[in-house]
C-alpha cells in the first residue's frame, strides 16, 4: 500500500472515531421551586416599611431582609374577591367584570386560566392552604392538593363578627391552634420537607389580620391601650374631596360609630395584636424555609391582597382608592437573582405577580394574563421603570399611581390629584390646581378606554 493510500485510510479511521465519540452529558437545568405566601387585609404597617411607629412584626421584618422589599407595591382592587381574581386569573377588573366582593369570582375566571393551572401544566406539584381565592375557595382541577377547611375555624371558638372591631368582648382561652392559620402554616411546612422528584408550588395563604381583629391573649402585651397612638389624621381632610369621594369615605359609618363608642385606640391595638399572631405564623414558615433542603432552589414571594384603612380620612376597612387601603407589602427572595436586604422604590402593583413568577420558573405565561414581570427589579431596583400602579374600585373608578402622584377619577368624572411623594398622608387634593393639569392628563392616559360593566 503506497504512503498516501495509508495517509488516506489512517484520516477516515480517525474522523470515524470522532464521530462515535459520545458528547458530555449536560445535567438539564432543575425548575425553581415556588413558595408564595398570601396575607388577608394586611396593609403596610409592618416595621420595615416605617408607616407605624407602634408595629411590631419581627418575621416580615425578617422577610425583607432576605430579598428586595417593594415600598411602593399597590392593589389591583382594594377588596378581597376581586383582589383575588385579579391576581391569580391575571385579568384586570375591568376586563372581566369582577369588581367588588360577592361577585362570585368563579363566573369571571374560567378553570385552567389561574396561575396554579400553569404551574401543574408546567409538571409542577401545585398544593394551596387557606385564603387563596375568596372565602377558601378554588377550582380543583388547578391544585394536586388543597388543604380542605372543614373542621376548621378562621377566628376561633366562640368569636364573633365585630369581636376586637366595635365589640370589646375579650377571648382569654384563645390558643394559637385555634384558628385555620395554624393549620395551613403546618400544611405548607409539610409540604416544604416532602420529598419529589418534581418542583413544587406552594401557596400559604394567610387568612388574618381579617376581621374580626382576635387573636390569643398574648399577642395584646406588646401594645397596651394606654400607649396606642391615632394614626395621622385632620379632622377636615373631607373638605376638599368631590362628592364622590366624600361618598366613598363613608364617614357616616364606622368613623361616627368609633367616634361615639371610644373604640378607636382599642380597634388600632387589636389589629396589631392580631397582626402579630400573622408574624408569628409567618415566622414558623420562614424557619422551615430556612431548613429546607430546597432552599436554594425555591423563589419565596409575598403579597397582601389590599391595605387597610383604621380612620385616615375617616375611612375604615378598604373599600377606597387612596393610600392606605391600596398600598400592599411584596417581598420576593429569588436565589440567585436578588441581594438581601434591597429596597425597591419603584411603583408597580399585584398584577406583577402572577407573570413574574411565570417568567422565573420558565414557565408559559398565557395570553390573557395583563400584569407587567418584573424581573428586571428584582435583578437591580433601581431599575427604571416608567409603568404606574393601577387600582379599580367599582365600575369606572380608578387611581393611578406614579413614583410622585395618585390620581384619581370617579365614575361621574370627580377627580383627586395627590402629590403622595410629599404629602404621604394625602391631605390636600389639587385636582383643581390650573398647573398641574399635565399631570393629570399624564396620568389620565393609563385609565382604561372600555371598562366592561358589571354584571349585578
Amino acid at each position: 500500500m503506497s504512503f498516501r493510500l495509508l495517509w488516506i485510510v489512517l484520516c477516515i479511521v480517525l474522523l470515524s472515531f470522532q464521530t462515535y465519540v459520545p458528547a458530555a452529558e449536560t445535567v438539564p437545568k432543575k425548575q425553581p421551586n415556588v413558595l408564595m405566601v398570601a396575607v388577608d387585609d394586611l396593609n403596610h404597617w409592618l416595621t420595615f416599611m416605617g408607616r407605624n411607629p407602634q408595629a411590631q412584626t419581627p418575621n416580615f421584618d425578617r422577610l425583607a431582609k432576605m430579598g428586595v422589599a417593594f415600598t411602593n407595591a399597590y392593589c389591583a382592587v382594594p377588596a378581597c374577591e376581586p383582589s383575588r381574581c385579579a391576581l391569580m386569573g391575571g385579568r384586570r377588573p375591568w376586563t372581566t367584570g369582577c369588581y367588588k366582593n360577592g361577585d362570585q369570582w368563579k363566573k369571571y375566571q374560567p378553570a385552567g386560566d389561574g396561575m396554579a393551572a400553569q404551574f401543574m401544566n408546567a409538571g409542577y406539584n401545585v398544593f394551596g392552604a387557606g385564603k387563596i381565592y375568596h372565602s377558601m375557595d378554588f377550582h380543583p382541577s388547578e391544585w394536586t392538593n388543597y388543604m380542605s377547611k372543614k373542621g376548621f375555624s378562621s377566628n376561633g371558638p366562640g368569636v364573633q363578627k365585630m369581636d376586637g372591631y366595635h365589640n370589646d368582648k375579650i377571648h382569654p382561652d384563645l390558643k394559637d391552634e385555634d384558628l385555620i392559620d395554624w393549620h395551613t402554616t403546618d400544611y405548607c411546612i409539610e409540604r416544604l420537607n416532602s420529598e419529589s422528584d418534581q418542583p413544587f408550588f406552594i401557596a400559604c395563604g394567610l387568612y388574618k389580620p381579617h376581621l374580626p381583629f382576635v387573636a390569643p391573649r398574648k399577642y395584646y402585651e406588646a401594645f397596651p391601650l394606654e400607649s396606642i397612638q391615632l394614626p395621622p389624621h385632620r379632622e377636615n381632610d373631607l373638605d376638599d374631596l368631590p362628592p364622590a369621594g366624600v361618598r366613598m369615605a363613608g364617614a357616616d359609618g364606622d368613623h361616627k360609630k368609633f367616634l361615639k363608642s371610644g373604640r378607636w385606640k382599642a380597634a388600632i391595638q387589636s389589629y396589631l395584636a392580631t397582626c402579630a399572631y400573622t408574624d408569628m405564623n409567618l415566622g414558623r414558615l420562614l424557619d422551615a424555609y430556612e431548613n429546607s433542603p430546597q432552599k436554594d432552589n425555591t423563589i419565596l414571594v409575598l403579597w397582601t391582597d389590599h391595605g387597610w384603612s383604621l380612620g385616615e380620612k375617616q375611612h375604615w376597612r378598604k373599600f377606597a382608592l387612596w393610600e392606605e387601603p391600596t398600598r400592599t407589602p411584596m417581598i420576593w427572595v429569588v436565589p440567585g437573582m436578588t441581594t438581601p436586604g434591597a429596597r425597591c422604590e419603584r411603583t408597580v402593583d399585584l398584577m406583577s405577580v402572577y407573570p413574574t413568577l411565570c417568567k422565573l420558573a420558565g414557565v408559559p405565561i398565557p395570553d390573557h394574563v395583563e400584569g407587567r414581570e418584573i424581573t428586571s427589579l428584582l435583578q437591580n431596583p433601581n431599575a427604571a421603570w416608567n409603568v404606574p400602579a393601577i387600582t379599580t374600585h367599582g365600575y369606572e373608578n380608578h387611581a393611578v399611581r406614579s413614583e410622585q402622584y395618585r390620581y384619581i377619577r370617579y365614575a361621574n368624572g370627580d377627580e383627586e390629584l395627590y402629590d403622595s411623594l410629599n404629602d404621604p398622608y394625602e391631605y390636600e387634593n389639587l385636582a383643581n390646581k390650573p398647573g398641574l393639569q399635565i399631570v393629570k392628563n399624564e396620568l389620565a392616559k393609563w385609565l382604561p378606554k372600555n371598562a366592561v360593566k358589571p354584571a349585578r
